[in-house]
C-alpha cells in the first residue's frame, strides 16, 4: 500500500491538503487505497492537519471522489467503521498502522 506523509516538515493546513489532493488524482485510477500520513497534534485533541484532512476526504466521499476512508483509530475504537473494516480486510491486511490503531492516519479506497 502507497504511504502520503501529507504532515512531513509541518506543513499549513492548506499546503497539508493541496498535497492531499495530489495524492489522491495520481492514485485514485492506479491503486485501490492509500495511507494518508496526517499526524494527529501534540495538544491531545487531534491536530489542524489532522482535522482538515478527514473533513477533505467527508466531503470528497460526498461528491462519490473517493469510495470510503477509515480513521486509523477506528481498529481499535468502536466509530461505525466495522463494516468497511470488513469489507477491505484484504487490502488492509499486513498493515501495521491497521493493527495498531494509530490516530495519525487515514486510509482511503478508491474502489
Amino acid at each position: 500500500m502507497r504511504e502520503f506523509d501529507v504532515h512531513f516538515n509541518q506543513p499549513t493546513v492548506d499546503v497539508a491538503l493541496r498535497l492531499l489532493d495530489n495524492a489522491l488524482r495520481l492514485h485514485r485510477m492506479t491503486d485501490p487505497c492509500i495511507k494518508i500520513i496526517h499526524g494527529y497534534g501534540s495538544s491531545g485533541a487531534g491536530g489542524a492537519i489532522r482535522v482538515a484532512v478527514r473533513q477533505a476526504l467527508s466531503e470528497k466521499l460526498d461528491k462519490g471522489l473517493i469510495k470510503a476512508y477509515i480513521p486509523g483509530e477506528a481498529f481499535i475504537q468502536p466509530m461505525g467503521y466495522a463494516d468497511l473494516i470488513h469489507r477491505y480486510k484484504a487490502l488492509l491486511h499486513g498493515d501495521v498502522d491497521a493493527k495498531r490503531g494509530n490516530d495519525g492516519i487515514t486510509f482511503v479506497f478508491f474502489r
